[in-house]
């Protein structure tokens, strides 16, 4: 299927490793200018060379900016004014008791996983409204249906991006413009890897069998009972960014491997 992305820019924040990579590397693959975005100078030019080994024809840029932060989000909007496709991807999660959340825990969440979201969209959905084009894609998670009790706090940003998501989308009445969100289940990021490999070393116990135990203790509704890779999740990110999604708009699309319990 030709996904019709060639000649149309697309940034995608926190694209240096993980579920922005892969969306990035599926962009690249179907002919769109992609920005990738991340903090550190050495993290976005191993990114950038990472898509060009993969895909040498790939129109492949990177701006260094903590989007995170307003400052970043400032210091990005002066090099990229404007984008066809935005995909906020950038996130952070941190497993705690809610009784040792604190206020500034709270605060940092928010800031990183909403309003990162919030202050990009505010800055590309004028002019794509303008043009009477443009996509905006939020990576939400399953944790916005099913708030886990070991990180209410994430569990909470990732609701507030399917209202934000919504309202958005609610903007773009009668034009060709679309606002979606995408709910991962859990995935293969490098955090993952980083967890299965420490606990496997800890327990003296082989990655699948930390694997297995995940999905029979911590998330014991998964229908595929494995981590979703990266590009599972990224597949149906870069469908949504294209001209052949234009009737999905205002949804949150399900990359959960079936954990949601319900059909609505």
């Amino acid at each position: 299927m030709d996904l019709k992305l060639h000649g149309k820019s697309a940034l995608v924040s926190g694209s240096t490793a993980g579920i922005g990579m892969a969306v990035a590397l599926g962009l690249a693959q179907e002919g769109a200018s992609v920005i990738i975005n991340g903090r550190s100078e050495e993290r976005v030019a191993q990114a950038i060379a990472k898509i060009k080994h993969s895909t040498p024809e790939a129109k492949v840029s990177g701006v260094v900016a903590d989007t995170g932060s307003a400052s970043g989000v400032e210091k990005l909007f002066q090099e990229v004014p404007h984008v066809d496709i935005l995909i906020n991807n950038l996130g952070i999660y941190e497993p705690k008791s809610f009784f040792d959340i604190t206020d500034k825990d709270w605060l940092n969440i928010f800031e990183v996983n909403v309003l990162s979201g919030v202050r990009l969209s505010r800055q590309y959905l004028q002019k794509q409204l303008e043009q009477n084009w443009g996509r905006i894609i939020f990576i939400s998670s399953e944790s916005a249906i099913q708030i886990p009790v070991e990180m209410i706090h994430y569990g909470t940003t990732k609701t507030a991006q399917l209202a934000v998501t919504r309202g958005l989308a609610e903007m773009t009445v009668g034009t060709g413009v679309t606002v979606n969100s995408v709910l991962p289940g859990p995935t293969r990021s490098e955090g993952v890897e980083e967890f299965i490999n420490n606990l496997a070393q800890e327990r003296d116990i082989d990655r699948a069998q930390v694997e297995a135990e995940f999905f029979q203790n911590v998330r014991p509704s998964s229908l595929i009972k494995r981590f979703a890779t990266n590009e599972e999740v990224a597949a149906i990110v870069v469908y949504l960014s294209s001209p052949v999604a234009s009737a999905t708009n205002g949804a949150a699309l399900r990359v959960d491997g079936g954990i949601i319990r319900s059909i609505v």
